[in-house]
């Protein structure tokens, strides 16, 4: 039996090429969103990034206990199982190793300085900030009805990575959190398959 060239006989599998220029374009788009918001709506203050080893560290301690996480939910829920093999498969089996260098990288910082930096303080550093926020941030990551659960987990990851930057007050906390969950489970993921 061969194997299907792509995980969805709709989707058809797309080369390394275009997938680093969608994450490059998909990373300025996010920018550019997040820069016309300061300048539209003048008076809000994005939350800062403020360098300090244990920001960076807090940061690294997140992103981990979210890729332990991610990788228990992918044994125990088929749903999410499904959904992420999808997402994995169409967007890091073409990829080169040190591509996932730039997966982490810019979806990291791109989405990050859009959703929790400027985003979250427009709506307001309050519950219902972190969830419309997060909400966002879910449908971001939308594929396809079929692959509901990938918004839910990703909503759920919004939510933590959103509180964090509440908490903290600095928005480098959820951006190395973001860029350690996508490089691990990237590599991981890739050194599997």
């Amino acid at each position: 039996m061969s194997e299907p060239s792509s995980p969805n006989p709709n989707i058809e599998s797309l080369s390394r090429v275009q997938i680093l220029i969608a994450m490059g374009v998909t990373a300025v788009v996010l920018l550019l969103i997040a820069r016309l918001w300061l300048v539209f709506d003048g008076s809000m203050q994005m939350l800062t990034v403020e360098w300090s080893s244990s920001a960076g560290i807090l940061g690294i301690g997140i992103g981990l206990s979210i890729t332990a996480t991610s990788a228990l939910l992918y044994r125990l829920w088929a749903a999410y199982r499904q959904s992420a093999d999808f997402y994995l498969e169409l967007v890091i089996k073409p990829l080169a190793l040190p591509d996932l260098i730039w997966l982490g990288l810019l979806p990291g910082m791109s989405e990050e300085l859009l959703f929790r930096g400027v985003m979250l303080p427009a709506i307001g550093l309050t519950w219902f900030g972190l969830v419309i926020s997060s909400l966002c941030f879910g449908v971001l990551h939308f594929s396809g009805s079929q692959h509901w659960s990938y918004v839910v987990w990703a909503s759920v990851i919004g939510a933590v990575l959103g509180l964090s930057a509440i908490l903290t007050g600095n928005l480098l906390v959820p951006i190395v959190a973001h860029i350690t969950t996508n490089l691990i489970s990237s590599c991981i993921w890739k050194l599997r398959n």
